[in-house]
Order: structure tokens, then sequence, then C-alpha cells
């Protein structure tokens, strides 16, 4: 019998995805054994500091990739948000899982409702820039934690933002006071999606993720993941993309000050290169904003 070993972090979602990942591999081939091996990871042990004071992407995901390059796990689970816009060496993505919600959502209040001078929490420079986009009057909070915590966390007339499918998972859309469209709140890349990397030397595993890689979610996913490795950059600067499944990509870009910002929306055709397009919408978008700022 074939034992896939899938390293992933520690938090209830992180393991709910792994888990949900390894149950959709045993379907596809039912003489596997799935263990689990849970790492914590360096954004997982220091939840004070504002993710963007961190480092950034690659904060959640290092330890667990170094667990599959070190062989002491076979395939690393992730959410792609996390994932730097370059793949590691020695790794490929294997599946990109279908996505589920990639929306954000507010929880405690409606953006309406919200009384001027609210506060708003969340750890997101993109989210704090869309939010006063949206509502210059609002004053931010910081907010790190799991998801339970940061529940705990809702200010006092006013709301925190977190991804539906974080939500969605744990069972927990309930909680939803509203949920912001993909026009309103551009989506970071990658959200709502589980990427699963093996070893590159690896074929029996990448075989078994190959089983469970969802092809419309892949071509979304790689337009996203080169607007965002065009840009170089990571959670330290308020950027966002997203192509659904109408073909429709969207994308955001802000100063790090704030002081402005960019949304571009297009069309792509299911015989255009994704990956090209995506580049060069964020080109498209630091020309924008650069010109706007000279």
């Amino acid at each position: 019998m074939t034992t896939l070993r899938i390293a992933t972090r520690s938090s209830a979602q992180a393991r709910t995805q792994a888990e949900q990942l390894g149950a959709s591999i045993l379907a596809a081939a039912p003489g596997t054994q799935v263990e689990y091996l849970f790492v914590d990871t360096s954004g997982d042990l220091d939840r004070t500091t504002p993710l963007h004071q961190l480092g950034g992407q690659g904060i959640f995901v290092k330890e667990v990739q170094r667990a599959v390059l070190e062989g002491r796990a076979d395939v690393a689970a992730h959410s792609a948000k996390d994932l730097p816009s370059r793949t590691a060496a020695g790794l490929v993505i294997g599946a990109f899982t279908e996505r589920r919600s990639p929306q954000d959502a507010l929880v405690g209040s409606r953006l309406g409702d919200l009384a001027p001078g609210a506060t708003v929490a969340t750890g997101s420079v993109r989210r704090r820039s869309q939010m006063a986009r949206l509502r210059p009057d609002l004053v931010f909070a910081e907010l790190r934690g799991n998801i339970a915590t940061r529940l705990e966390k809702i200010p006092d007339g006013g709301a925190i933002v977190m991804a539906v499918a974080a939500l969605e998972i744990l069972g927990l859309t309930d909680r939803i006071a509203e949920v912001l469209d993909v026009s309103v709140a551009v989506p970071m890349v990658g959200q709502g999606c589980v990427a699963a990397e093996c070893r590159t030397d690896d074929a029996a595993s990448a075989s078994l993720l190959a089983a469970v890689d969802h092809a419309p979610t892949r071509r979304a996913l790689e337009c996203e993941r080169a607007f965002l490795a065009e840009l170089g950059a990571g959670c330290s600067l308020p950027v966002g993309a997203h192509l659904g499944p109408d073909g429709i990509l969207r994308a955001y870009m802000a100063a790090i000050d704030g002081s402005d910002s960019v949304q571009i929306e297009g069309a792509i055709g299911s015989d255009d290169d994704h990956v090209v397009i995506g580049a060069a919408v964020a080109r498209e978008c630091r020309d924008r904003l650069a010109h706007r700022g000279s």
C-alpha cells in the first residue's frame, strides 16, 4: 500500500484543508494511505507582529516546505494565498484544488451600517487599502491570530475582515455580516484555494496530486501568480488579483502609503495566454500608479 505523508500548518483551518486534500486523494486512489505531519511556522509562533513586518509571503509556508525537502513528508499543503509567487527550489505545485469562495467578508457589521469613524480590524494591508477606498472615515486596527482568536477581537461597534473560504471550511459562515463582491474588494492572489507541493523528483506523489488538480483553478492561479511575480510583491504591498470563472481578470494595486490606488478589469479569452496577460496587467497597474504619482 502506498503511503502519502502530507505536511501542513497545525491550525484548525490548515488541518481541515489538508484532511480534505487527503480525502480527495483517497477517493482518486483508494489503495493509498494518508498520514499527516503538523508543523508550526514562524508566522504561527509570532502572533503579535504585523504581517507586513514579518517578511511578507512565505512566513506560513517555509517550515512546511522544509519538511518535504528534508524527506519527512511527501506533500506540503498550503493556503495558496500564502505561497510566494516563485516556487521554492526543489518543489513543484502538483495540485491546485477546486477553489472555494474567493471573497472577503465583514464580521460584526455590514459596511454601510458602520458608524463614521468605526474601527475595522485586519492584518492585511490590501484589505485596509480597499476598505479605506470605500470608507475613508474608518479607523483601522491590527488583527492577528487563528480564526477563533480573530472572531473574539471584533471591535465594539466595528468589524473585522476575513476570507469567506476560511469561515466556510470551519463551518462558521453564520458569523458573516456581509460578503464583499470581488469587484469591490479584489481578493488576494490565490485566495480560496489549497495548493499542494511535492519534490520535483517525486513522480509517485506528483501522480497522486495530478489526480486532484482542478484545471480551471490552475489556470486562474497561474494568471494571478504571474501578476504577483511581475510585481515582486507579497503582503507588504496592497495588491490583489482574481481571475473569475466568467473570464474576468480583476487587479488592484495601491501606493504603500495608501495615497492612491488603481483597479483594472478585463476579459481573458480561453485561447489567450493567461500567464502573459497576468504579468502585463501588473505592469499596467504599476505604470498607472507611477504616472499618477509623478
